[in-house]
């Protein structure tokens, strides 16, 4: 390739990626009124930057093709920061390692464009293989927090390539740019992923949202959600390990469940969006739940509507990780909208929008999960019963 064709081609590919930077999301209608999904995926492996891709030097790559490529963009922490809409995405290269990079926008619904570098985390361990998944947390202590899947590989099955150990990873930051590494969390299961810090001191005390596992990957392998406290961040030790919200037979949280963000604080609760997983003849199917937790005791739940609040939709479906949606980033702006970031089949990342008073009247009004086939039909019925019987919203009938 000339220097010419080499400057043509970057030309080219530079008008192409700033094309798609400045695309605008559109609303897709009418919606569910719980929340509104929009067009476009708000990240993809086509927002990375060029030069974190390709080396611009033509003497060093004279056919400009990419010395590193990204795989996919998903799964992203999120934080209103600077009054912007910033997120914590996790970038997968076509190597399959992960690594953090954030990327902010004016609105939280287009024109997200990634900080110069990626996120640059203290090396806590030559063994740790690859970091993914991190919640965002603006504790009351002044600190944000991070907290990250640490995986590496199982040396107690030196056979088996697939076998690995998932830590709880912890760093935190003023800046989101400096990073400070904590010890990783210590608790009594063999593995942790998922974890969540609550933002908040409880009886003066840090604590902590599990999932706790006895199998790295496996379904059915641990009991829910748990709860755990500890005095000192810095020392994350956890004795013990309540479970507050346990998986269930025939239900979206058959095989496993585990928090997503850090949940909101609201008048009538602790607002959390967490996900459930059930195994089907096509593997692993993700969807994500809502629940309301008690404002002064957080490890109680007192509301939990039956069945998912968000599956996968279309294009969503497809993907490395087929049929999952995933989110550990939400953002609740002092206005009441917020932004709900996940991931669709381990892929790219999605925005839905709502408000804080939907999902509570959401939460607080949607039928309970009956268990049972005849139950969930006389809940059903019962809806029917009172639309017919309601004279300023019933239909006509067929024939009248």
């Amino acid at each position: 390739m000339t220097d010419l064709a080499f400057h043509r081609r970057l030309r080219a590919l530079t008008a192409d990626h700033n094309a798609l930077l400045r695309r605008r999301n559109r609303k897709l209608t009418p919606g569910n009124g719980i929340y509104d999904r929009y067009a476009h995926p708000v990240l993809t492996a086509d927002h990375v930057p060029l030069s974190w891709r390709y080396d611009f030097d033509p003497k060093a790559n004279p056919f400009l093709m990419q010395r590193m490529g990204v795989n996919s963009v998903f799964n992203a922490g999120a934080i209103e920061f600077k009054g912007r809409i910033v997120v914590m995405a996790r970038v997968e290269g076509w190597d399959r390692k992960s690594f953090f990079a954030v990327a902010e926008s004016r609105n939280g619904i287009d024109g997200f464009r990634f900080w110069d570098y990626p996120v640059i985390l203290p090396d806590h361990d030559e063994a740790e293989t690859n970091v993914y998944d991190m919640r965002l947390v603006r504790h009351e202590d002044g600190w944000i927090y991070g907290l990250f899947c640490a995986e590496r590989h199982d040396d107690s099955q030196p056979g088996n390539l697939s076998a690995a150990v998932a830590r709880c990873g912890i760093a935190r930051t003023r800046d989101l740019v400096r990073w400070e590494r904590l010890p990783d969390l210590q608790t009594r299961s063999p593995q942790q992923r998922n974890v969540v810090l609550h933002p908040r001191f409880v009886r003066g005390r840090y604590a902590f949202y599990t999932r706790p596992l006895t199998h790295f990957a496996a379904t059915g392998t641990g009991e829910g959600i748990g709860w755990g406290v500890c005095d000192d961040i810095t020392r994350p030790v956890l004795e013990t390990e309540a479970i507050m919200d346990r998986r269930a037979y025939h239900t979206i949280k058959e095989g496993k469940n585990g928090l997503g963000p850090a949940p909101i604080e609201t008048p009538e609760g602790w607002l959390h969006l967490a996900h459930g997983v059930r195994d089907t003849a096509a593997g692993m199917r993700y969807v994500l739940y809502l629940f309301l937790a008690d404002r002064d005791d957080p490890s109680r739940i007192r509301k939990i509507p039956g069945g998912y609040f968000l599956a996968p939709e279309d294009g969503e479906r497809v993907g490395d990780v087929s049929n999952v949606v995933f989110s550990n980033g939400w953002v609740a702006r002092s206005n009441g909208d917020v932004f709900l970031y996940y991931g669709a089949s381990d892929t790219r990342l999605h925005v839905a929008t709502t408000t804080v008073a939907q999902l509570l009247d959401y939460v607080c009004h949607t039928p309970v999960d009956g268990r049972r086939s005849a139950a969930c039909v006389q809940q059903r019925c019962a809806l029917i019963r009172r639309n017919l019987v309601a004279p300023k919203t019933r239909h006509p009938r067929r024939g009248s």
